[in-house]
This record gives structure tokens, C-alpha cells and sequence, in this order.
């Protein structure tokens, strides 16, 4: 906070993606000694402490709360009755103690909320000021493309101030980009190869059967129904070869994400995508095998037979 003017802290906390913001600072000792008792406190409405944890259950708002967290060690020095000192940002000091009252969250893992020990409500602290050596946190959803809106918005509001990601490895969202650029023009490059060779063979398939369709349509067989086998021959070791590699690729992946740590689940997301390349693929490969069937009978073809 101390890096931060006013207008910068109300543009952080209005940026697209952050859903909550709140201040997490540490008491204020006279005495720099370690042995002396500290706590964390953070300055945060129930509506802001809500979107940082998991679960929230006994919050009041103006009121100051004692944070219990079933999942992480007990804070020995916030017992009962305990008076601590924090320091405000105008040399003024605000003192807080630990009440019997409690409010019970679950905080995320990893979380900047996982540890503090008292709630402090905004509204307790004099109009104009702020704990002295508070951290500004922010929460937003964590898909990548908000998470690297929220970045690019801080750095744009603050070029120079330190950020500490929480959870989120930055080296990884560059990679996570140029890894799925070679993915698109990966499946790009293997649809439009596809597509071509699925068309050289039926055109290479149709060009050896010219004399058996000469053959049939002097025996009278109508070109529609010669172009409707073709089609039908073209399409149905396709539609059998595409079906078995789309049902082999999605139980692959989905084996790859269980038992990587992912949650058990079938994955649909890529399906519909994957479903109409194969549509693509097949439409491509009649419409190449249609041409191939003509009205007029050739009498080379025959004469060479």
C-alpha cells in the first residue's frame, strides 16, 4: 500500500476481473524484540471476506471478529481479551482486541487470507487512512485470460509497484500461450492435410472405378444412384476411422487429466469442435467423390476392360 496514492488503490480495485479486495497488515509493536506477540489483521467487509474464502459462516459487518480457520494452525497469540496496536498511515494508532465473538471460514490453498487472525471492519478506521504496512490483496477467477487482464491491468496502474502472485506461476502463462498457438496451428495444419489427402484418395479411388461406372451405367444404373453409391462407399470407412479417433483421443485425454490430479470428470469442452472437423472432413470428401460419377458414358473406359 505504501507504493500506491489513493487513485491508484481505487483503480486496482476496480479493475475488470477483480471481484474482492482487501488489506492484510501485521500488528505494531513499540519494542522491535520477536518475542513479542503479533497478529495479522485484516481490514475487509463480510461481502469481501465471503469472495477470498471457500466457506464463511458468523461474519457481522462494523464489528470486530475473531477468524477461525479449521484448517490451519491455531494462532497462539490471539487468545481472548488480548489488546493489540495497529499502526495507521498518519502516525495515529487503532486498537483492536481479540473478541469472543468469532466468525468460522475455510480459506483456499493457496490463499493471503489463510493465516490472518482478526477481522477488522473498514468502517473502524478514521476517514482518509490506512494500517501502515498493509498489503493491498486482490481476487479474481483464475482462468488465465483474467488472470493475465488483472496483471496487465495492475501494471498499467502501478508500473513500479511489486506484485506477489498468489497460486499462479507467471513463466507459466507464457508458456501456457505459446503452447496452445503450436496446438491451433498444429490442428490447423493436421485438418487442412486431412482434408487434402482425403480427397486425393477418393479422387484416386474414383479414377480407378471409371470403367466399373461405365460398365453400370450402360447397363442402365442412373447416375444418381452411381453417385450415391460413391458417396456411400467414400464416407462409410471415414465416418467408422474418425469415429474410432475421436472416442480413443477423448478417453485418452480424460484417463490424462484423472490421473494427473484433475477432478473426475468427462470433459465435453472440445467435442463439438472436434465433431465438426469431422463433418468438415466428411462433407469435403463427398462433395470430391460427386464430380467423379458422370451423366455421359465414356466408351474408352469400357473398350479398354
Amino acid at each position: 500500500m505504501s507504493q500506491l496514492s489513493a487513485q491508484q488503490q481505487t483503480q486496482m480495485s476496480a479493475l475488470s476481473g477483480v471481484r474482492a479486495h482487501g488489506l492484510i497488515a501485521e500488528s505494531w509493536a513499540a519494542d522491535t524484540e520477536e518475542n513479542l506477540p503479533r497478529i495479522q489483521g485484516i481490514v475487509a467487509t463480510c461481502a469481501q471476506l465471503a469472495a477470498f474464502t471457500e466457506t464463511e459462516h458468523g461474519c457481522a459487518d462494523n464489528r470486530v471478529l475473531r477468524i477461525e480457520d479449521p484448517t490451519f494452525p491455531f494462532d497462539e497469540d490471539a487468545r481472548l481479551g488480548s489488546n493489540f496496536t495497529f499502526l495507521l498511515n498518519d502516525g495515529r494508532k487503532l486498537k483492536a482486541t481479540v473478541p469472543l465473538d468469532a466468525v468460522t471460514v475455510r480459506a483456499y490453498q493457496p490463499s493471503e487470507f489463510a493465516g490472518p487472525s482478526l477481522l477488522i471492519p473498514p468502517s473502524l478506521l478514521p476517514p482518509g487512512t490506512q494500517l501502515a504496512g498493509a498489503r493491498l490483496v486482490l481476487a479474481s477467477p483464475s482462468d488465465p485470460d483474467t488472470v493475465r487482464s488483472v496483471l496487465d491491468g495492475i501494471g498499467a496502474v502501478a508500473p513500479t509497484a511489486s506484485v506477489e502472485p498468489v497460486g499462479i506461476v507467471i513463466d507459466s502463462l507464457a508458456q501456457l500461450t505459446v503452447i496452445r498457438s503450436l496446438l491451433v496451428v498444429g490442428m490447423v495444419l493436421g485438418l487442412v492435410i486431412g482434408v487434402a489427402a482425403f480427397v486425393v484418395s477418393v479422387a484416386d479411388r474414383a479414377m480407378e472405378r471409371r470403367g466399373q461406372v461405365a460398365a453400370l451405367g450402360l447397363l442402365g444404373a442412373r447416375a444418381g444412384t452411381l453417385r450415391v453409391v460413391q458417396v456411400v462407399q467414400v464416407l462409410l470407412p471415414l465416418v467408422v476411422g474418425l469415429g474410432a479417433a475421436i472416442v480413443a483421443g477423448w478417453l485418452a485425454e480424460s484417463s490424462y487429466l484423472i490421473t494427473g490430479g484433475g477432478a473426475v470428470h468427462w470433459d465435453w469442452e472440445g467435442l463439438p469442435l472436434v465433431f465438426a472437423c469431422a463433418l468438415g472432413v466428411m462433407l469435403a470428401a463427398a462433395v470430391a467423390s460427386v464430380p467423379m460419377v458422370r451423366r455421359h458414358i465414356d466408351p474408352e473406359h469400357i473398350r479398354r476392360d
